[in-house]
């Protein structure tokens, strides 16, 4: 029975005065290994995949990790946006979308001590390997990887530019916002985290001291591109590349909350003991994006979980909770939640909406929207879904439509809601 017009997960959501969404599906961030040796994303087939799933009209769509620069990468065949030729080839991409009534924001991703040592030695030999401290990711150890060097303060103080930078470049490739990927045991979230950041300097020990680089480099990008086209996507459940799920990590997210939502969005975890010091009324920003949760998380890392496995403490509530009161004179807060979704669970999560609250949720797929492109209609009208081929998933440098843009769609019109 095709649902009915009560769903929230079929109803308008306004991200920002400029992004109006028609739905609360979101494709979410989903690296693909599309682009050529110089991080230039496949053309023309980047642009029809992108297109395929703006075929909604008011749909969101989140690209792929998007490296910042060469030195923040350290992984073949991903995208980047440091280039003109990266710039022309995702102007291009972006315009597709938006001709088909979509909007679409770009993941920044700076890897850190995650890359591979020798692909970043390859690229650029000068190139650091580096990380808040040098405890070695033992997935890379057993590579050859040496440990990472911890960053120098100067080396802190350049990559907020860096991504600044980005995120103009972003913006002039046609882009409505970025993301800040600070989740998954990456370079942001690798300060955040106390598993990984061993610092006895500003940037190390406290909570408001492990949050200093994340925050500095949010500030760089709202004062670069807008508070309202800045975002953040945080992991607190997350055991990705090394991270750790421990309590730490979820205070550590709520003292982003409160701090600056004068930053983006918050979505790791993070509880503070008392108030920031330098809490300050925050400018309206885009979203704030929870990885692997609900009102609970079903995905740790790369694994969907057992719900009879997840504990009743492992809740993004009191995180919610903080984006709402952090940013309460700002209008609406937008909270974007990702991991293991179908249709009906996105339906059960939206009635965890605090509306009254002025929070407004939207529900990220992944492995269904790579499957089926026009998953919004799909799941509006029951219309069966394509299944997904995990095999395609990192076809990694093949620049072919295989498993990325043959999959059809159930119907030929841009269906509206």
């Amino acid at each position: 029975m095709a649902a009915t017009p009560q769903s929230k997960l079929f109803t308008p959501l306004a991200v920002n005065d400029n992004v109006q969404l028609q739905h609360r599906i979101v494709l979410a961030p989903l690296t693909r290994y599309k682009a050529d040796d110089a991080h230039v994303p496949f053309y023309p087939l980047v642009k029809e995949y992108y297109s395929q799933r703006a075929s909604t009209p008011g749909t969101l769509l989140i690209t792929e990790g998007t490296f910042i620069a060469v030195k923040a990468g350290g992984y073949a065949h991903v995208p980047g946006i440091w280039s003109d030729a990266q710039i022309a080839a995702w102007k291009e991409i972006s315009a597709s979308v938006h001709a088909k009534g979509s909007f679409i924001f770009m993941q920044l991703w700076a890897l850190g001590r995650a890359a591979d040592y020798a692909q970043l030695q390859k690229e650029d030999p000068s190139a650091p390997y580096i990380s808040a401290s040098d405890v070695p990711y033992s997935a890379r150890a057993s590579q050859g990887s040496p440990s990472p060097r911890p960053m120098t303060v100067d080396e802190i103080k350049e990559y907020p530019q860096l991504y600044a930078q980005a995120a103009k470049n972003a913006i002039e490739a046609g882009f409505d916002g970025v993301e800040v990927h600070s989740a998954n045991g990456y370079l942001p979230d690798q300060f955040l985290q106390p598993v990984t950041n061993k610092r006895t300097d500003a940037y190390g020990g406290s909570i408001e001291n492990r949050s200093r680089f994340v925050l500095e480099v949010v500030d760089a990008i709202v004062n670069a591109v807008g508070a309202h086209r800045t975002a953040i996507r945080f992991s607190p459940w997350g055991n990705f590349a090394g991270a750790s799920s421990l309590p730490p990590m979820y205070h550590s997210t709520d003292h982003l909350a409160r701090q600056k939502w004068a930053c983006p969005t918050p979505s790791h975890n993070s509880r503070m003991s008392s108030p920031p010091s330098r809490m300050r009324t925050p400018p309206r920003r885009s979203h704030i994006c929870i990885s692997s949760s609900h009102a609970r998380p079903r995905v740790q890392g790369n694994v969907t979980r057992d719900p009879t496995t997840v504990g009743v403490h492992e809740s993004n509530d009191a995180l919610r909770a903080v984006w709402r009161s952090a940013t309460a004179s700002t209008g609406k807060r937008i909270v974007l939640l990702a991991g293991g979704f179908t249709k009906e669970i996105a339906e059960k999560t939206l009635k965890i909406e605090k509306e009254e609250e002025g929070e407004r949720i939207a529900t990220v797929f992944g492995r269904w929207f790579i499957a089926n492109p026009d998953l919004p209609v799909r799941l509006r009208d029951d219309i069966p879904l394509n299944e997904y081929d995990r095999k395609t998933f990192y076809l990694l440098g093949e620049n072919s439509p295989r498993g990325y843009t043959d999959q059809p769609f159930a119907t030929t019109r841009n269906a509206r809601f």
